[in-house]
This record gives C-alpha cells, sequence and structure tokens, in this order.
C-alpha cells in the first residue's frame, strides 16, 4: 500500500526550516515516499531577490511578499486542480506562514528543527547554493518557531534523511494501520 493514505486530506506540505535544515532533500523524499509532485519554494523567488542573497544580503519583508503572494497563489491553482504537492520552503515567520497556509485546512506544516551548529556544518559543505553560509544568523535571527495552533509536524534534523521522512511519514499515519504499510 502506497504512503499516500497517510496524508489523509492534505494537499499541499510545506516543509520549513532555515537555510541548510534539509528542506529540498526532506521534502523530496517525501515527495517519493507519497507519490507527489515536489517543488522548491525558491524557484518562486523573483531574479532581484536571488541577486540580493547572492550578494550576501538577507532580505526584507518587502522583499519577501511578492514571492509568498506567488507561492499562495500557486496553491490555490495546486488545490483548485486537485493536485497534490510538497513544497520545501522556508517561510520563518509567522506572518509568512499566515500567507500561504492561512485558512486552507488542507495545507500542512513541517518545519525542520535543528541547532546552529549542525546547520553551519551542513551549509559550509554545500556547493552552488545562491545562499552563503554567513546569512545563517540573519535566518535564526528571522525564525520565528512555529506555535502549537499552527499545527505543525516538528522534526529533528539531526538523523539520516531516510530516518526524518520515516518519522513524519509515521506522525502522519493513522493509528489503526500497521507500521509495515508504510515502507518503502
Amino acid at each position: 500500500m502506497p504512503a499516500e493514505s497517510t496524508a489523509g486530506n492534505i494537499s499541499v506540505f510545506i516543509v520549513m526550516g532555515v537555510s541548510g535544515s534539509g528542506k529540498s532533500t526532506i521534502a523530496k523524499g517525501l515527495a517519493d515516499r507519497l507519490g507527489w509532485r515536489y517543488e522548491d519554494g525558491d524557484d518562486f523567488h523573483p531574479q532581484s531577490n536571488i541577486d540580493k542573497m547572492r550578494a550576501g544580503h538577507p532580505l526584507t519583508d518587502e522583499d519577501r511578499w511578492p514571492w509568498l503572494r506567488a507561492i499562495a497563489a500557486h496553491i490555490d491553482a495546486l488545490r483548485a486542480r486537485g493536485e497534490k504537492s510538497i513544497i520545501a520552503c522556508s517561510v520563518l515567520k509567522r506572518a509568512y506562514r499566515d500567507i500561504i497556509i492561512g485558512d486552507r485546512p488542507d495545507v500542512r506544516l513541517v518545519y525542520l528543527k535543528g541547532d546552529r551548529d549542525l546547520i553551519a556544518k551542513r551549509i559550509a559543505g554545500r556547493k552552488d547554493h545562491f545562499m552563503p553560509p554567513d546569512l545563517l544568523d540573519s535566518q535564526f535571527a528571522t525564525l520565528e518557531e512555529p506555535k502549537p495552533d499552527e499545527n505543525p509536524l516538528t522534526v529533528s534534523i539531526a538523523p539520516k534523511p531516510h530516518d526524518i521522512v520515516d518519522a513524519i511519514v509515521k506522525k502522519l499515519k493513522p493509528a489503526h494501520q500497521p507500521q509495515s504499510e508504510y515502507r518503502t
């Protein structure tokens, strides 16, 4: 049985965390496991935001609003078509999450939680990413961890990616389903 049944009435999962937390890797793994589409929230940034980050300048809220509205419009289009997607997206502030999740009960947040030292090591090992390591402190300064009323699935980034995906799927599965049905 595919793991898709674990997602219930969810249309879109937003996999969030600071840069270097593994959003893309985990979102791709979860999309593969569920048989859903994977998308990267960075693909919705206007070129001016990418250029600014490449130059080592953190984005302001004013830079982010058009990006967030583009993701929200995309989510609404997916939902209207009945399509399912996993989107990797930093959405570090509650105000950002309110734009892309808001009153959409079928959009669920997955928060990848990790400490600064572990994430800094991961960023140092990345190649060809437009987010330079020296912006990590600004990411943590901006981060507003999701509150219980946002109903996040919070998982540690310390384990290996496959184990993180397993942990997410376990949290999604109905209590009456045997664990063995959710292995790939």
